[in-house]
This record gives structure tokens, C-alpha cells and sequence, in this order.
């Protein structure tokens, strides 16, 4: 594990945070946003993102599937609009179909759209849940390909 991080220096890693913040300045000037605040709207997404999901959760628990699925699902999307303004909408747009993460992208938005069949059109409640996991390992494992060797570092944290 130590080997990971000491390829990447600490100078290497907020270069690496500078440039996916500054890399693509023409989507944000419509927008007018300095640094500062757009890496507030990530924040603010990504959190408002993850509660709605927690919210979505313990709806599910109550037994409001319908309600977890639109929470869930709204929740999971809000957090990838948050990185895109890190990188920018288009860009983001583009690099999600790089090779690196084209089938964590793919499966994302799939298990998305099966959350949605599964809770309104087949009703099936244990599907909803299971796509819904999906979902967030897909989101997951799609997160770790913009930061370096953090895939690698999930290999080897991984117990299997």
C-alpha cells in the first residue's frame, strides 16, 4: 500500500487537483465561476447528493420504495453534476466514455434506468435495492479513475 502512494508525491497530487479544476475553463464562462466556487458546487452537490440518497435509504427502510428509488437515483446524478464543475460539463461529458472508465460509466447509467423499471414499472423491491448498490459501486469505481492509483489502492484494500 505504501508503494502506491510513494509513486505520487504530494506536489504530483495537488498539481493533479489543479488541473482538473482549471482544465477546461471555457465551460464555466457562461457561468462566470472563479475556482473557489466551483469547487463549492461540487461540494455542495456531492453532499446534497449523498443525503438525498441517505434520506432515499431510510425511506426504503419504512418501506416507501418508490420514493427511495426517485431520491436514490436524483441523489446518485446530483453527485456526478458536482464533478462536473471540477473538469467542466462537456468535458466530463467526454472523458466518461474514455476506456479507462466507458463500462463504470455504462453501468452507472444503466443501473440508473433499471432502479427506475424495477421501482415503478415491475415493482419488484429486493431489484430496486440490488440496482441501487450497483449503482453507487458503479459511481464509486467511476470516481476512483479521475484520481491517480486510487484504483489500484481499491485492488489491494479489496478483501477478494
Amino acid at each position: 500500500m505504501d508503494g502506491v502512494w510513494a509513486r505520487l508525491s504530494g506536489n504530483e497530487a495537488a498539481q493533479a487537483v489543479d488541473n482538473m479544476t482549471t482544465g477546461d475553463e471555457s465551460a464555466f464562462k457562461f457561468l462566470d465561476l472563479t475556482k473557489k466556487q466551483r469547487l463549492y458546487g461540487f461540494g455542495i452537490c456531492l453532499v446534497t447528493g449523498f443525503g438525498l440518497s441517505l434520506l432515499g435509504a431510510i425511506l426504503f427502510a419504512l418501506g416507501q420504495v418508490t420514493l427511495f428509488a426517485i431520491l436514490y437515483v436524483v441523489g446518485a446524478i446530483l453527485s456526478l453534476v458536482g464533478t462536473g464543475f471540477l473538469l467542466g460539463f462537456m468535458k466530463q461529458l467526454k472523458l466518461m466514455w474514455d476506456p479507462v472508465r466507458r463500462y463504470a460509466a455504462g453501468i452507472f447509467l444503466l443501473c440508473i434506468a433499471l432502479t427506475f423499471v424495477f421501482a415503478f414499472a415491475i415493482e419488484i423491491d429486493v431489484l430496486v435495492i440490488v440496482f441501487a448498490i450497483c449503482t453507487y459501486l458503479a459511481y464509486a469505481w467511476y470516481s476512483l479513475s479521475y484520481i491517480p492509483y486510487a484504483r489500484a489502492l481499491a485492488k489491494k484494500l479489496w478483501p477478494w
